[in-house]
């Protein structure tokens, strides 16, 4: 078992659900402003913790992604008890295991938020040897090398918003996992990542459900053309496409957050209202 404490949390609202999927080494925390404006304008909102998060760097280092996406699809699973339309939104890592969801379900999910989806790390604050040598990670791991080796974030963190990125990365770097998430990703967890991203982009055309896809066009950690472009192209379903001006990789809590709600609302409120109960 690992040391993390039970972040995750439910708000009672109509009979409209939205899950909530955190990113890698984030957590819940970074969905709750979104989570909020959704439970004001009536939804249900369910904001999952993945396995092995909120805890320890040896913790994340347990787990898989197949643990991370069981915790998705328990929380779809537990959200259903209480409404009648379950709708789907994830942040970052948290995108994809929202997208493979949708593929997994195309009839249980009738809408997808993917915010800032991340397959490849490629935004303009990665380093070079991230951008090309990340795919490697998958191979260290089978070997068992470079195995307690992090890759430690740098500012901006994914926030242009100064003011909140001073607050994030204070709790970040004082070590409480599970008000900020990890100041480092784990090799072996990055591994997983690559797994999983290799695996959800086979599946985006089985994702039939509406995709609503915002992204920077000015991501630090995902660039926009081979991350939301991608999905964009491959989804099955309609899918809408808004671009952020404002804001870096961390859109739910940087600063056009507010819009990120508005339009969330507003994408799951007209598939509801097209739903015949």
């Amino acid at each position: 078992m690992d040391t993390a404490q039970d972040l995750s949390y439910f708000l009672p609202g109509n009979k409209n659900g939205v899950l909530l999927v955190h990113g890698l080494t984030g957590t819940p925390n970074e969905m709750r402003i979104l989570a909020n404006g959704l439970h004001k304008a009536g939804f249900t909102v369910y904001a999952v913790q993945l396995a092995g998060h909120c805890g320890t760097e040896a913790d994340l280092c347990k787990t898989t992604w197949q643990d991370w996406y069981k915790s998705v699809q328990d929380g779809a699973d537990y959200l259903a008890q209480h409404v009648d339309n379950v709708f789907v939104a994830g942040l970052s890592m948290g995108a994809l295991l929202a997208l493979q969801l949708a593929a997994d379900r195309p009839e249980q999910v009738k809408g997808v938020g993917v915010l800032a989806p991340t397959f490849y790390y490629d935004g303009w604050s990665m380093p070079f040897w991230a951008k090309k040598f990340f795919f490697l990670l998958v191979y260290f791991k089978k070997l068992g090398i470079f195995q307690k080796v992090s890759f430690i974030e740098k500012p901006p963190y994914g926030l242009k918003d100064e003011r909140i990125r001073a607050v994030v990365s204070e709790s970040m770097l004082s070590g409480d996992s599970g008000a900020a998430g990890l100041a480092g990703n784990p090799f072996p967890a990055l591994a997983e990542m690559q797994l999983l991203a290799k695996h959800v982009r086979k599946q985006l055309p089985k994702v039939t459900s509406p995709c609503l896809i915002i992204h920077s066009g000015n991501d630090d950690i995902a660039n926009i053309e081979t991350n939301a472009k991608l999905v964009e192209k491959n989804v099955s379903g309609t899918k809408k496409l808004i671009v952020l001006n404002d804001s870096y990789h961390l859109i739910t809590i940087d600063s056009q957050r507010r819009e990120v709600i508005n339009e969330s609302v507003s994408f799951f409120n007209k598939i509801a209202a097209r739903i015949k109960v």
